[in-house]
């Protein structure tokens, strides 16, 4: 009798989750696209307001400074052998 009682109320509750998964995973999933769709759209108008095209900007760089050279106090240059 127990066992029957069992199994008639865990029919029953996994139809009704059944049921209310029917209803609610779709709406969930409607949510997480809709979600998505609107961050592509901002990232899509970010990236189209970001830089006129055909804009040049020039950063100004001072004279007295040499791109190429290393400043003395930045590291020692260390001497390596090839092992083979």
């Amino acid at each position: 009798m127990l066992l029957i009682r069992f199994l008639i109320i865990s029919i029953c509750v996994l139809y009704i989750l059944r049921s209310l998964a029917r209803i609610f995973i779709p709406m969930l999933f409607q949510s997480v696209v809709n979600k998505a769709q609107e961050q592509a759209r901002g990232q899509q108008n970010y990236q189209q307001y970001k830089r006129p095209e055909g804009k040049v900007q020039i950063d100004h760089i001072p004279e007295g400074v040499n791109k190429g050279k290393v400043p003395d106090n930045e590291g020692e240059f260390v001497d390596y052998e090839e092992i083979k």
